[in-house]
């Protein structure tokens, strides 16, 4: 009996594991194999030797330190600036009795909105052209600043835009689940803590923030996932030729090296692929030991 109980519920996960297996697991090895396969030829299927010589290239290739320089310098500032905004306006909500669902409606509508068209609008806020300063530098000159072209100027102010850009379409997600983790703490904590007289910020110390603890630890960990994955918000405020504007992702520079003005290295793509594939697991392993202990 507990053999066909088991041997069904293998017949259940067959179509899971399958996709999986498929579009997943082969693909990995797939991509695994080409970064050892020297001069890889697509049209022919054929290479002239195997080694590590792809890594090497890729890890002194300028464009590709670049990319990985961009890259760190996102995810290190947009994963806990955004968590922690979004900690912030959640406790806020949180507090708001009347017209509440309105509120995180309004703090949602940007998740649902296309991140190119997003960009776009980020673009034409912060560029300057022939015609106009662009409607921040604007107010920078109102208040008696002096104007900055965000879009192709100066390195940090490309990146100051990059960061904020990206910090503005995490929030919405971020927001949701944290003022949801919030809403499930139990009520008699804050009861019981009101009773004894205890303090605001050791009442968010001692209790909101072991109970929301685990979601907190999970949008840190989906947060450096997505902003190492980040390509398309690149492209939507600097163009398509990210390697001129000196602001290139790792997930950028694969595609580049398979479809771009440089394409046709799926060698060097694939070495790339695996580096990144082993930057990601190394921080999500990390991570994961972090909040275990903390627990």
């Amino acid at each position: 009996m507990d053999n066909r109980f088991r041997a069904k519920g293998w017949l259940y996960l067959l179509p899971a594991i399958l996709f999986l297996g498929v579009f997943m697991v082969y693909p990995l090895v797939d991509v695994f194999v080409y970064s050892f396969e020297e001069g890889f030829n697509f049209a022919n299927q054929s290479f002239f030797g195997t080694g590590s010589y792809n890594y090497s290239y890729v890890l002194r290739d300028p464009y590709f330190i670049q990319a990985l320089k961009n890259t760190f310098i996102i995810v290190i500032i947009t994963v806990p600036l955004s968590t922690l905004i979004a900690l912030l306006i959640s406790l806020g909500l949180s507090s708001i009795k009347p017209l509440r669902e309105l509120f995180q409606t309004v703090f949602f509508l940007p998740y649902v909105t296309n991140t190119l068209a997003v960009g776009l609008v980020f673009m034409i806020l912060f560029k300057k052209t022939e015609y106009s300063d662009g409607l921040i530098n604007i107010l920078i000159e109102f208040f008696g600043g002096k104007g900055v072209d965000f879009i192709t100027g100066p390195y940090a102010a490309k990146m100051f835009v990059m960061c904020f850009y990206t910090i503005w379409v995490v929030l919405p997600f971020k927001i949701l689940i944290l003022t949801s983790a919030l809403a499930s703490v139990p009520k008699v904590y804050y009861s019981a803590a009101e009773v004894d007289g205890t303090r605001p910020f050791r009442v968010f110390y001692k209790i909101t923030l072991p109970m929301i603890s685990p979601m907190i630890f999970y949008l840190v960990i989906t947060g450096f996932i997505g902003a190492f994955k980040a390509y398309s918000d690149e492209v939507a405020l600097f163009g398509t030729d990210l390697n001129s504007a000196g602001m290139n992702t790792i997930v950028g520079y694969i595609y580049d090296m398979l479809y771009g003005n440089s394409g046709g290295y799926p060698s060097y793509a694939s070495a790339a692929a695996i580096i990144l594939f082993a930057i990601v697991l190394t921080i999500t392993v990390i991570n994961l030991m972090v909040s275990s202990r903390r627990r």
